[in-house]
């Protein structure tokens, strides 16, 4: 079917092949191996002159149809399905970068991602350079002839700053690097990558694709508009599987041997979630607006950041690129940080927990949470402040979110 609803389009996907009973939901095979029907075929397999599921850390049929659902939803070449949004961040950098080359990022980013490129990277003699985002020069001066990749988060997660992508697209083809984005925090119901020359999409499947935290899993989606001949690490692949040499190299090498695969179980979830991911986001979206206009005018909160509000300074381009809807995470501050553990402790419905994206409206204080490890001067730099909360808008009824807040706040 062409030019249907995301939604239409997510429940009419074909499987890979034709299942011999009709089922209406692809089952799942838990299967750890697969038979071949002689010597030959399996040899071929092994060459890659045969495609087939052998071992399920590298593929299994349902997962073939989770990647198969999001390569179409996304309108990308292709897609990789992986055991969480760590692994799709970690194994798509491992994949292009080497010992003695560098990444360019934004300063912002999850707590993890953060410590990821500080702490763990530089043992693999790979080197991230920070950058604030909004400034292009300070972006170019870094760049080397040792450069790979720009790597941002299309809103930054909790501090929902949105990068200008057009503007990080322009420098990374003026300079024939890779755009690299994860894109959690803007499913692809309301944003599509490869429009705004994005390259590499990473995702924490764990949060909206899920469908409302029932399992963890990433993915890395490649958008096909990159020329690998360009990335000196893929030359190898780039010979034998041309267009396709980034994901051959995850399968066959980073993917394969880190083993972080999804596990068919999950990839059932995802499968699921895809086809009501578009209803949980328009309910989550109308209740983070909701939520964000009675906060706005209550006189014990100091601030509302949520880039969908039109009085949010970031709103037109959350307009130009996500037609309005940068997620359904928003964040507000009150006087103290003893303010803000006074109102959390008071919430009845609303949940005290670090998940994004559940059905369940969750809270959490950035500051003494994800961001613990940081420094005083880290948490400045990336614009962690004591005094504010993270709020994932969940499918509540909006009126009983509204009391909630209205109760907690006193």
């Amino acid at each position: 079917m062409k030019n249907t609803g995301f939604t239409t389009t997510s429940l009419n996907i074909p499987y890979a092949k034709k299942d011999p009973h009709n089922a209406l939901q692809m089952p799942l095979y838990e299967a750890v191996a697969f038979d071949f029907e002689s010597a030959e075929q399996m040899e071929a397999n092994f060459k890659g002159e045969y495609i087939a599921h052998v071992y399920s850390r590298t593929s299994s049929p349902t997962l073939e149809y989770f990647e198969l659902k999001l390569k179409a939803l996304t309108n990308s070449h292709a897609v990789l399905g992986v055991s969480s949004g760590m692994a799709a961040i970690s194994n798509a950098i491992l994949a292009i970068v080497k010992e003695g080359e560098n990444i360019i990022s934004d300063i912002q980013l999850f707590g993890h991602t953060y410590s990821l490129f500080k702490q763990t990277l530089p043992g693999c003699g790979i080197e991230t350079r920070f950058a604030n985002f909004k400034v292009q020069a300070e972006i170019e001066k870094l760049i080397n002839n040792k450069t790979r990749a720009i790597y941002f988060e299309t809103v930054t997660n909790p501090q929902l700053e949105i990068a200008d992508i057009e503007m990080l697209a322009s420098i990374a083809k003026k300079h024939n690097l890779l755009l690299i984005t994860d894109s959690t925090m803007t499913p692809p119901n309301v944003f599509q990558a490869g429009k705004f020359g994005v390259n590499i999409e990473v995702i924490s499947t764990t949060k909206y694709i899920s469908g409302g935290a029932t399992s963890f899993g990433g993915a890395i989606i490649d958008h096909g508009n990159y020329d690998w001949t360009l990335n000196e690490n893929l030359n190898k692949y780039t010979e034998k599987f041309g267009k396709n040499a980034f994901i051959a190299k995850l399968r066959k090498n980073i993917y394969r041997n880190f083993g972080g695969s999804m596990a068919p179980q999950t990839a059932r979830f995802m499968i699921q979630g895809l086809d009501i991911l578009e209803l949980r986001v328009e309910k989550c979206y109308k209740n983070c607006m909701a939520l964000g206009a009675f906060l706005e005018t209550h006189q014990k909160v100091k601030q509302v950041g949520y880039p969908g509000l039109k009085t949010d300074k970031r709103f037109k381009l959350s307009e130009k690129y996500f037609n309005g809807i940068p997620g359904t995470i928003m964040s507000f501050d009150l006087e103290s940080k003893a303010a803000c553990f006074a109102f959390m402790n008071r919430l009845q419905i609303i949940r005290r927990a670090t998940n994004l994206n559940d059905n369940k409206s969750l809270i959490i204080h950035p500051y003494s949470t994800i961001y613990n490890e940081f420094s005083e001067e880290e948490r400045k730099n990336t614009d962690i402040r004591d005094t504010m909360m993270r709020l994932s808008a969940g499918i509540e009824n909006v009126e009983d979110l509204i009391a909630d807040f209205g109760q907690a706040l006193g």
